[in-house]
């Protein structure tokens, strides 16, 4: 059939509180312009990020009431390890309370504590947010190596978060001292949701062999990532996704992973070693800043979901309809002539606020007017991902539509298209903003904003 329908039946819904403009421009004020302030029952859909604002499944809430709450050894620990060793292969595995602890331990064990990785130099295909705050409060370089048609929106190619081979060589040949590991995001966040292909990542391991250099995935999107290379790549259409992701990660030393993502939960992370001794020196900052290696900061009820979702993400008629959900509101927001990055990734649109606002000059975040005017139009709390996020290493200013997984049905996204068409038509009256108090790192979530005319 060609109508791909939801795999799932709706059993508990939520409301969702009207509101009118006005009401939205007021919020907004009190916001301080950032959509991060607002309180969630003021936004009517809350496209701001995937990570943990998705719909559990029946099975992941029986394993909640099934949670053991042990504070060592707990039998949810142990069908949380079974689930995560059968999908990576890796038999070094440590539960975090999200992706971005993973994150933190990982920099503090491979650039070392405080800012001692001065000189240092994390290579990337395109670093998110935290990760890049991580690898930089550690003092290192935090340097992006996409390919150039991975910063192009309206180019069409289908692995546009393919790291640039030939730019990682250049740098391990001049910098090979400097460079303590490699990282590859999949899928890549930054530029669209972009697929990374096995292609690239056999070639990025084998430059990384020959250097003698440790490759780690930042693997949030790992069963979106395999969902594309299956639908795009060579030779892969007709494999199983679970066996695309197990060389994925068959490839890397090592992985962080917000389970928020494709571990289909609403909190929870892991990190991924295969070298013993570092995985003993991690156990150790584990327990130090996380909890006991058998809970890491988690609730036995988190790990019991953790544990079906892992297994429920890579079911092919799941990931089907996720990824065509994501392309429906891709092709319905071109058909309406708003400029995107193309072709859809595996999560989210992003929208070309450049395109829609071409008179907003990037010194005054066009992707943030872009984001508060879809939120006054219509309530869709949406995410800037460009200066304002990513500063002087934004290639793009992106406003970014991030489809929470299981939660909203067609007529939301029909609605939300409706809003964008709307703020498109209407896009020559806005104006820009100006920063008024930010943080000096991952400045987004708490900076504040005022209009210019």
């Amino acid at each position: 059939m060609k109508t791909i329908i939801e795999p799932f039946r709706i059993k508990s819904v939520e409301p969702l509180r009207m509101s009118t403009p006005a009401e939205r421009r007021a919020w907004l004020a009190e916001a301080g312009w950032n959509l991060f302030r607002l309180p969630a029952e003021r936004v009517i859909i809350d496209l701001l990020t995937d990570s943990g604002t998705g719909a559990m499944s029946s099975e992941q809430w029986a394993g909640v009431m099934r949670g053991d709450e042990s504070y060592a050894g707990a039998p949810s620990f142990y069908r949380f390890l079974e689930a995560v060793q059968g999908l990576t292969g890796f038999t070094g595995v440590l539960p975090t309370h999200q992706g971005r602890a993973s994150e933190r331990l990982l920099c503090e064990l491979l650039l070392g504590r405080g800012d001692a990785g001065r000189g240092k130099v994390v290579p990337n295909n395109a670093h998110f947010d935290t990760t890049r705050a991580n690898v930089e409060h550690h003092g290192a370089e935090a340097l992006d190596l996409l390919t150039d048609v991975g910063r192009q929106p309206s180019a069409v190619a289908p692995f546009k978060g393919d790291l640039d081979v030939a730019r990682l060589e250049g740098l391990l040949r001049e910098r090979a001292a400097d460079v303590p590991f490699v990282m590859v995001t999949v899928t890549c966040n930054t530029n669209g949701g972009q697929p990374v292909s096995l292609a690239n990542l056999r070639a990025v391991r084998a430059l990384c062999d020959r250097f003698g250099k440790p490759l780690f995935l930042d693997a949030c999107r790992f069963a979106e990532n395999a969902w594309l290379i299956k639908q795009r790549e060579p030779g892969q259409g007709d494999r199983p996704v679970a066996a695309i992701v197990r060389d994925m990660f068959d490839l890397a030393c090592g992985a962080t992973i917000s389970a928020k993502k494709d571990g289909l939960v609403n909190t929870g992370g892991v990190l991924l070693l295969r070298d013993p001794a570092l995985l003993q020196r991690a156990s150790e900052l584990l327990i130090l800043t996380e909890g006991f290696v058998t809970y890491g900061g988690l609730a036995g009820r988190d790990l019991e979901a953790m544990a079906v979702g892992f297994r429920e993400v890579v079911d092919e008629d799941y990931l089907r309809y996720r990824v065509r959900s994501v392309e429906y509101l891709g092709e319905r927001l071109l058909e309406a002539g708003v400029s995107i990055v193309r072709p859809p990734g595996g999560h989210a649109i992003y929208i070309d606020a450049t395109s829609v606002c071409p008179h907003i000059p990037r010194g005054r975040f066009p992707g943030q007017a872009l984001a508060c005017a879809l939120y006054e139009q219509g309530g869709v709390r949406s995410c800037e991902i460009g200066s304002v996020m990513l500063g002087a290493a934004a290639t793009m200013e992106l406003v970014r539509l991030a489809i929470p997984r299981r939660t909203y049905t067609q007529s939301h996204i029909d609605y939300v298209v409706e809003v964008v068409a709307e703020v498109r038509a209407q896009a020559d009256a806005l104006g820009g903003f100006e920063l008024v108090e930010a943080p000096p790192a991952l400045r987004h979530f708490t900076a504040r904003f005022r209009p210019v005319a």
